[in-house]
C-alpha cells in the first residue's frame, strides 16, 4: 500500500541488520522447509519489534534491504505487512486467528466526500451484511464505527499492529470499539476511496471468509455481488451527492492497494468533468500534461504519474491528478518510457493488458481531450509545504502549484 520513504536515513541498529539478514536468508533458501524456518524467525522478531514500537529500526531495515536491489526488500515488506495485519490471540484458553480487513468504497463527486463517525444503527446493519455475505459462519467481528480516508488510517506498521489487536479484543469481548482520538481533516479530492476497517476472528485453522468453506472458483465474485446488493443502499446514505462503488472486503493492505488502483480512472474523469463544469468550457479546449515522478534514491524509477490540466489559451495549471504506480506495473512503465517519443501519438499498446500510460491516454481521449503533452524524464515528487498539494508540470516542464481561476465556481480552488 505504501513504501517507506527513502529520503530519511535512519540509524542502523543491530535489530535492523538482523531483520535485513533474515530477509536475505529467506529469499536464498533452497527448500520450502528452510524458507519456513527463516520466516518463523523473521515473524518472531517483527512481532516483538511491532509490539515494542520499534518502527525506526524496522524502517532502517527496509532501507537496508531496498539498497541491496534484490528480492529481500519485497520479502521483508510482505512479512512486515502480514505481521501488522494478522496475529494469533488467546482468549479464555482458546487460540484465535485474527486478520485486519478493510472494506473499500470508491467515491467521486463535484462536492466533497465525507469521512467521520458512523451511527450505531448503521454500524449494526453494515456488520450484519458483512457477516451474512462475506465472512464465514461463526466468525467474530470487531469493527471501527468510522468512515476513513486513506490518510486518516494509521500509517506506521506499529500503529496498524496496535489497531489489529485493539479491534480483535473488541471482537472477542463483544464490545464496541472506541476511536481514541479525533481524526484529522482529510484533503478534499474529487475521487477518493473511503474505508470501513475491522478485525475478523476465528479459532485457529477455521475459515475467515465464506468462500473458504467450500471451494468455489466464483466464491469471491458471488460474495462481492451480494455485498454490493445489500450494503450499497446503506453506504450511499453515508456519502450523499457521491457516485459510489463497493470493492470486496479483504485483508487490509491488499484492500487498500486495490482501492488505490481502482480509483485512478475515476480521478481523471472526475477532474475533467469538474473543470468543464466550473469554467463552462468544453473538454476539447483543455490540454493535459503528463510527467513521471519518483524519488531520486530509486535512480529514475517512476513511482507515479501526475497529470495536469490547462486551457488551450492559458498556460496556468488549473488542476492535477496523481496516478500511483504499483510493483506489478513498474516494468511496463519502464518500457513505456524507453519507447517514448516526443510525439505522444507514438505510444501504442503492445500487450493485452494496457500499461498505465496507455490507460491514462485512453481516458483522456475518451473524455474529449486531444491536446496531450508527455514530458520525458523522472521529476522529484515535490508537494506544497503549506497545504500538501502535489506540484504538477506545466507545458514548459516546470513544477507549479495548480490553481483554479478566482472567478471559478465558489469552492473550486479548494479541491486538490
Amino acid at each position: 500500500m505504501r513504501r517507506t520513504s527513502k529520503n530519511s536515513s535512519p540509524k542502523l541498529s543491530s535489530e535492523s541488520h538482523r531483520l535485513s539478514d533474515l530477509a536475505h536468508a529467506m529469499t536464498q533458501a533452497s527448500s520450502r522447509l528452510e524458507e519456513r524456518m527463516w520466516e518463523r524467525s523473521l515473524d518472531t522478531m517483527l512481532q516483538k519489534m511491532l509490539k515494542n514500537g520499534h518502527q525506526d529500526n524496522i524502517d532502517a531495515a527496509l532501507e537496508l534491504a531496498f539498497s541491496s536491489k534484490d528480492s529481500a526488500y519485497d520479502a521483508l515488506l510482505e512479512t512486515l505487512e502480514a505481521n501488522s495485519e494478522s496475529c494469533v490471540i488467546e482468549h479464555k484458553g482458546i487460540a484465535y486467528d485474527v486478520l485486519l480487513i478493510a472494506a473499500p468504497i470508491l467515491a467521486w463527486t463535484r462536492f466533497s466526500i465525507p469521512t467521520g463517525p458512523i451511527a450505531s444503527d448503521m454500524m449494526a446493519t453494515l456488520s450484519a451484511h458483512l457477516c451474512a455475505h462475506v465472512l464465514a459462519p461463526g466468525v467474530r467481528l470487531g469493527i471501527a464505527p468510522m468512515l476513513y480516508s486513506l490518510d486518516q488510517l494509521p500509517q506506521a506498521h506499529k500503529d496498524i499492529f496496535a489497531l489489529t489487536h485493539q479491534l480483535a479484543q473488541a471482537a472477542l469481548k463483544g464490545s464496541t470499539f472506541i476511536v481514541s482520538k479525533k481524526l484529522e481533516d482529510t484533503a478534499p479530492f474529487l475521487a477518493d476511496p473511503r474505508y470501513l476497517v475491522a478485525a475478523v476472528v476465528a479459532p485457529i485453522g477455521e475459515p475467515l471468509f465464506n468462500w473458504q468453506n467450500d471451494f468455489n472458483p466464483k466464491g469471491r465474485e458471488e460474495a462481492l455481488m451480494q455485498w454490493k446488493k445489500q450494503a450499497l443502499p446503506n453506504i450511499s446514505r453515508l456519502l450523499p451527492g457521491c457516485g459510489v462503488e463497493l470493492l470486496l472486503p479483504e485483508a487490509f493492505f491488499i484492500a487498500c492497494q486495490e482501492a488505490d488502483k481502482k480509483i485512478r480512472p475515476a480521478s481523471i474523469i472526475a477532474a475533467v468533468n469538474y473543470i468543464i463544469t466550473h469554467l463552462s468550457v468544453e473538454a476539447k479546449e483543455l490540454q493535459a500534461i503528463i510527467g513521471g515522478f519518483g524519488d531520486e534514491s530509486t535512480h529514475g524509477q517512476i513511482d507515479e504519474y501526475r497529470i495536469s490540466f490547462t486551457l488551450d489559451q492559458n498556460p496556468d495549471v488549473l488542476y492535477g491528478v496523481v496516478w500511483p504506480i504499483y510493483g506489478d506495473e513498474i516494468e511496463d512503465v519502464m518500457m513505456s518510457e524507453l519507447a517514448h517519443d516526443q510525439d505522444i501519438q507514438l505510444v501504442l499498446p503492445t500487450t493485452d493488458t494496457p500499461t498505465p500510460m496507455e490507460q491514462i491516454l485512453t481516458l483522456l481521449r475518451e473524455s474529449g481531450i486531444t491536446h496531450i503533452k508527455h514530458h520525458e524524464g523522472c521529476f522529484p515528487p515535490d508537494v506544497c509545504d503549506d497545504c500538501g498539494t502535489p506540484y504538477y508540470l506545466d507545458m514548459q516542464g516546470e513544477l507549479v502549484h495548480p490553481e483554479m481561476p478566482e472567478d471559478a465556481h465558489p469552492g473550486a480552488s479548494h479541491l486538490h
